[in-house]
């Protein structure tokens, strides 16, 4: 599932082919994703002109001169493609590339000449369509934590998020309620920048002690890091490998300075955790 960083450089992406843009036309390729789209979806759009692109967690929020939203989750393996819009009756039939359209359930035709495609051969996305004042009270947008390179999320904000939570330091990490857009991958660089075990009680970071101060200062500050450095290196920069340091590097020696320990993979929650067990407490 794309995390925070791969959300947000795709928010960027989009900004130039969307904001400012109007919805020329909208086609709905089938009648639901992970769920029904809303009632009227597609006339509802047809002719809204794109304010602004916003990213809240893994979401990304289209806001519409009328006042609505479009609320849009890639899920596990959506993706939007942004091309020239070409008229339909010029495009010669490829069988290679319908193999790779086959999952484009949903298509906008924007004013700014550019046509976005959402492609989701698992179809776990999700498309809504609410009026601003009703964003707080969205189901899942409204209970989402705060973001994790905002102001407000600091060593007091995790804290509070923390306090009495017995369950692990990593599933917590993946609560969106603890904080917004942390998925898997990024949890795990986390923990290891700060040098704090997945396995420890999420609680114990609560408490007023100094060295739990210490220890969510250290985590907020790795997590701001990780995510910055992601989202700041651009898809093809280097091998995937490269970008991380404990991810998918099970075996491999533990790259933090001094360190001697050996990249491990426990299961936590049927998701994969790395980590060393030698520096991280």
């Amino acid at each position: 599932m794309p995390e925070l960083p791969e959300v947000e450089r795709l928010r960027r992406t989009l900004v130039r082919a969307l904001t400012g843009a109007r919805f020329d036309h909208v086609r709905l390729n089938r009648a639901d994703l992970r769920a029904p789209f809303p009632p009227g979806f597609a006339r509802a759009l047809r002719g809204q002109r794109v304010r602004a692109l916003r990213r809240r967690g893994k979401y990304l929020l289209a806001e519409l001169v009328s006042g609505d939203i479009l609320i849009m989750h890639l899920g596990m393996s959506g993706w939007f493609r942004v091309e020239k819009t070409t008229p339909r009756a010029r495009r010669r039939r490829d069988p290679n590339r319908d193999l790779e359209t086959r999952h484009d359930h949903v298509v906008f035709s924007m004013s700014s000449g550019k046509t976005v495609t959402f492609n989701d051969p698992r179809r776990f996305g999700v498309m809504d369509l609410v009026a601003a004042n009703h964003l707080a009270g969205h189901r899942t947008l409204g209970r989402l934590g705060p973001e994790p390179l905002s102001r407000a999320f600091d060593a007091d904000a995790l804290a509070r998020r923390l306090s009495n939570r017995r369950i692990s330091l990593k599933a917590a990490l993946l609560d969106q309620r603890v904080v917004a857009g942390i998925g898997n991958i990024y949890a795990s660089e986390a923990l290891h920048h700060a040098r704090l075990s997945p396995f420890r009680l999420a609680s114990t970071l609560a408490g007023a002690r100094h060295t739990a101060r210490d220890a969510r200062e250290r985590l907020v500050d790795a997590i701001k890091s990780v995510l910055r450095r992601a989202i700041a290196l651009k898809e093809g920069d280097r091998a995937r490998a490269a970008r991380f340091r404990v991810y998918e590097r099970e075996g491999e020696p533990c790259p933090t300075p001094g360190c001697r320990g050996t990249i491990a993979r426990a299961w936590q929650a049927g998701r994969s955790t790395f980590y060393c067990a030698t520096c991280q407490r």
